[in-house]
């Protein structure tokens, strides 16, 4: 029987899109706390959205220093410490102070936990995708709407996918930094080698028929790269399960054990330790393709300039490959929180600092030096990175990808350690050539326990 969350008790006047999908950000601020080792979460969601009383921002002066936060997405340390000088050279009153904060998000998060009511707390933090509610229902950060009007930052700009990410009952919590997708990446020397035209494989079928001709050209090598571990296997799996018709869940009911994410677990079982045509990269399968080691492989975008830089060979992006259902793609990254246990006036020197870093300027140049996408609509099209777009068409591959782009199921998401379940079936079936239908069950059935342990008792 497929499991199903019962939602009535969170919602006792029914339930709609607009209050599950509160619902669910909660949840995916709680998400993986046993994973990221993160503190545990409690108390009302809603109180703690709404408990941060409004600024008046009119006649607050700002700070004149604030500590940034970062762990330099992309290696970006040189670019972000450029975008500092140039906003320091417009705006000589305030310093801005580049901290090294953590190697990742997850690390990031955890020193802002650390931190929080301490006077080590930053003024500027990174707050990824999944850690941002959490920030909010702690009450750690500020609501950016009425700060950012009082700076005119125009946030109709932003791309409204990526900045509605960080909306939580009529306000935003965070704005866009650096935003990503997963892409396929093409060695075309290879590809050239082996006869086939100059682009990603339009659908998974396409790449089969490929496969054995890249094989041929690589001596018998497995020409996919493919990547494991948590944050990251069950994320781009997202793209072949989708492409199926499969899924995690549909809202709050189980999907493990439906024909379409069976074929899909087993689909990819078989390219691993069947058809030989994907291999599983032991730490960095975008490493690997960069030195040569496959033909092609699944990788972030973040990872873009990073591969350019290493590999010896053109390469080629494209879409992720479509299955017979279409062509799906999920999006990660990181946006940018201003902390609540600081002064108005620190704040609002912080609100300075982000307007800047993420205008259509520094977001085109933080584009071009990482890979990660401009997260403004002007800058999308801008003269920057039109120009990037003519001299490296890579970069346009991850921008041009954003129609396929598809919100992640809530078990993976919203459950804690929802992703950690699910990592170990598919590492169980990529590693150990286990039945989709063996080791899905499983996960499912730790998911649901998860949700009435770790969920229910927090409505």
């Amino acid at each position: 029987m497929t499991p199903r969350f019962d939602l009535s008790t969170a919602f006792p006047n029914g339930v709609t899109r607009r209050n599950v999908l509160a619902f669910g950000a909660a949840l995916s601020g709680t998400a993986l706390l046993a994973a990221c080792a993160g503190p545990s979460v409690g108390g009302d969601v809603g109180s703690a959205a709404s408990a941060t009383p409004a600024q008046d921002w009119t006649n607050i002066k700002p700070a004149s220093s604030i500590t940034w936060w970062t762990n330099h997405p992309g290696n970006s340390m040189a670019t972000e410490q450029a975008i500092i000088d140039g906003f320091q050279a417009a705006n000589p009153g305030i310093v801005v102070n580049m901290v090294t904060a953590g190697a990742n998000y997850d690390e990031i998060a955890q020193k802002f936990q650390a931190a929080s009511g301490t006077d080590s707390v930053p003024d500027l933090v990174g707050a990824s995708d999944v850690w941002w509610f959490r920030y909010m229902i702690n009450q750690q950060i500020i609501p950016l709407d009425d700060l950012a009007a009082h700076l005119d930052a125009n946030t109709d700009d932003f791309n409204s996918t990526l900045y509605g990410d960080y909306e939580y009952n009529g306000s935003h919590w965070a704005m866009p930094y650096a935003r990503s997708t997963p892409l396929f990446y093409y060695n075309k020397s290879l590809w050239s080698a082996a006869g086939l035209p100059d682009r990603a494989p339009a659908t998974w079928d396409e790449f089969d028929e490929w496969a054995p001709k890249l094989s041929a050209v690589m001596n018998g090598a497995a020409p996919l790269g493919i990547g494991k571990g948590t944050s990251w296997a069950a994320w781009w799996f997202c793209n072949i399960m989708w492409g199926k018709g499969g899924a995690y869940s549909s809202d709050w009911t189980m999907k493990l054990d439906q024909p379409e994410t069976l074929e899909a677990g087993e689909y990819l079982r078989a390219i691993i330790n069947e058809k030989k045509s994907a291999t599983v990269s032991a730490t960095d399968s975008a490493a690997d393709f960069g030195a040569g080691l496959s033909a092609c492989t699944v990788a972030s975008t973040g990872a873009l300039t990073g591969i350019l830089k290493s590999s010896t060979f053109d390469v080629g992006t494209g879409f992720l490959p479509a299955g017979p259902k279409g062509a799906f793609t999920p999006t990660g990254g990181t946006g940018m929180a201003i902390p609540s246990g600081k002064t108005p006036e620190q704040q609002l020197a912080a609100g300075m600092f982000l307007k800047y870093l993420t205008d259509a300027e520094q977001t085109a140049t933080f584009s071009a030096a990482t890979g990660y996408m401009p997260v403004r609509t002007s800058a999308m099209d801008g003269a920057t990175m039109s120009a990037i777009y003519t001299q490296k068409p890579q970069f346009r591959t991850a921008v041009d990808q954003l129609k396929n782009a598809r919100s992640q199921d809530w078990a993976r998401s919203f459950v804690p350690s929802g992703d950690k379940y699910l990592t170990t079936a598919l590492e169980q079936i990529m590693l150990q050539n286990s039945a989709a239908a063996d080791v899905f069950p499983k996960a499912s059935a730790d998911i649901t326990t998860s949700y009435e342990q770790n969920v229910v008792p927090y409505l």
